[in-house]
């Protein structure tokens, strides 16, 4: 019995999302991007701050775009969805690549623990492998490798379906008992718990919905991972005595019962 316990306690892989949870890539990096592909397409949108804040609560970009120009009484064929995706794949890139994408707090340290740790870590985004890789690319040289990629591209439907989740497990032969995804959204912790994953929030500041629907889901909710001199919060679950997220912190949470 406690051979059992200890072999679930330790953790397997850990599943990462990548906008708001890796990085900050919304608000100075997609936003942006779309703004500039609105312009150049002669669309009739601007999103600042506080619209896209809304609009967050869209799961994927391009169903963003359709839903929001249908409430502005715009139709937009697939041709010219198909161009935003692609106007606005090469502006995110490029701000990616000037450096206006950062890491969120902590995450660099955990990940870096994680791999001398030999714990597996992937990547699961509703993403493109385009914007994903140009963010590996600017960041490679402060953190460890990723163990595998899965994206939007590789699937039939984004969070918050679990097909993401289900096709890493798969692919890493991880144990899902053994195995924590990382989150800042309500869709990614809807498909995080439905491939059967215990999950750690860090909620995006404009994502309200994760810590409304956080509180019957997540093994714990913080507001960031982190750092020496930028202690984490625990809004929910069990306390981060170090005042970060840690291997040690983090196989604790393999022993929270399911909700």
């Amino acid at each position: 019995m406690t051979l059992l316990l200890l072999k679930v306690n330790r953790l397997s892989a850990v599943f990462w999302d990548v906008d708001g949870t890796l990085a900050d890539t919304e608000m100075d990096g997609h936003r942006p991007a779309f703004n500039l592909a609105f312009q150049e397409l002669d669309l009739p949108f601007v999103w600042d701050e506080a619209l896209y804040n809304r609009l967050l609560a869209i799961p994927g970009g391009l169903r963003r775009v359709k839903l929001h120009a249908e409430t502005c009484g715009v139709h937009l064929s697939q041709n010219q969805l198909d161009q935003v995706r692609d106007r606005k794949r090469v502006h995110y890139l490029e701000r990616v690549r000037q450096g206006h994408v950062n890491l969120r707090p902590g995450v660099k340290r955990l990940l870096q623990e994680l791999n001398r740790a030999g714990v597996q870590q992937w990547i699961v985004t509703s993403s493109g492998l385009a914007s994903v890789m140009a963010l590996l690319e600017q960041i490679q040289k402060q953190i460890p490798s990723f163990d595998g990629v899965v994206t939007s591209d590789d699937v039939a439907s984004g969070k918050p379906a679990p097909d993401g989740y289900r096709l890493a497990l798969e692919r890493s032969g991880a144990n899902s008992a053994a195995s924590l995804a990382i989150e800042d959204s309500a869709a990614g912790l809807s498909a995080a718990r439905a491939a059967g994953l215990r999950c750690l929030l860090t909620p995006s500041l404009w994502d309200a919905d994760a810590l409304r629907e956080s509180g019957d889901e997540a093994a714990a909710v913080l507001n960031h991972l982190g750092d020496p001199g930028q202690p984490a919060t625990v809004l929910s679950g069990a306390s981060c005595q170090e005042g970060a997220v840690t291997l040690k912190y983090l196989e604790s949470l393999l022993s929270v019962p399911d909700r």
